[in-house]
């Protein structure tokens, strides 16, 4: 237990964000995020990519602890995120119970609520440990036409405090489709030295909701991720990361976006994801 626990409190991305491990046992764990502005969208709110982040950090601390300390490399292999309600400046917890134990794969419910009691997010995990499997040879994203205008959202994006804390930057945000990029930095990197899968969750929910706003016409209307289904094909590596997002389908309130999150090296995915947002005009 305490590799979990230094694995939660030291890897420096959850380390940055503030997370706490209050308790942990074979079936559960409770896990407690301060609130602070660092963590947050306009208004004080808590981001989406923080809030899924939670989610890959109390499932894997499951799983770490149930599978054993040699069941590693470990990753967040499918993960579906359901945001319930927003977080003003409020403090956070995070409850997690083991649904079930296979040989390499932990099945894990996700329950983030605030201190006071109101949900804001529900989450179900599958957790792979590799069990000492070397590192899969994904494959590789066709990318985009790579095209760079940013349009109008594009160059504010980064002012956001969440987002300007992970280096994310929009190169492209026009016509349903977006390209982001997140630099490797150490606050978004994990104990073992790759980028954190949380920092990775983050890219994606950003990714997704910046093809859904390159599809509407912006404008001062009311918008959030409603839920996002993602998966990790392996843990990130070391190194800067790319995310191409295209707006598949909307209804004209309801947005819905393909997401892969590549290595910017050699443009091997390492996340691909749908993400469902809401823009009510």
């Amino acid at each position: 237990m305490d590799d979990v626990r230094s694995w939660v409190e030291e890897s420096p991305y959850s380390r940055y964000l503030g997370v706490e491990l209050v308790e942990i046992d074979e079936s559960s764990a409770r896990l407690r995020l301060p609130y602070q502005d660092a963590n947050s969208n306009p208004g004080q709110v808590l981001h989406g990519g923080c809030a899924a982040s939670l989610g890959s950090i109390a499932g894997q601390a499951i799983a770490r602890n149930v599978l054993g300390p040699d069941s590693g490399p470990w990753h967040t292999a499918q993960m579906q995120v359901n945001y319930l309600a927003a977080a003003i400046n409020e403090d956070i917890v995070v409850d997690a119970k083991l649904l079930r134990k296979g040989r390499e794969l932990c099945f894990v419910g996700v329950d983030v609520a605030t201190t006071a009691g109101k949900p804001i997010a529900n989450i179900t995990t599958a957790i792979r440990g590799r069990m000492g499997k070397p590192e899969n040879d994904a494959y590789v994203s066709s990318g985009d036409a790579g095209e760079a205008d940013p349009g109008k959202m594009g160059p504010h994006i980064g002012q956001i405090p969440f987002i300007g804390n992970r280096g994310i930057r929009v190169e492209h945000m026009m016509d349903g489709t977006s390209r982001l990029v997140m630099p490797y930095i150490e606050d978004n990197s994990d104990q073992a030295g790759g980028v954190h899968e949380g920092a990775v969750l983050a890219l994606l929910d950003t990714t997704g909701a910046m093809a859904s706003w390159a599809e509407a016409t912006p404008g001062p209307y009311k918008a959030s991720t409603a839920s996002m289904q993602l998966q990790n094909l392996g843990p990130a590596p070391k190194g800067d990361l790319v995310a191409y997002g295209r707006c598949i389908e909307n209804d004209d309130e309801i947005y819905w976006s393909d997401v892969e999150v590549a290595s910017a090296s050699d443009g091997r995915v390492t996340a691909r994801g749908c993400v469902l947002y809401r823009i009510v005009k």
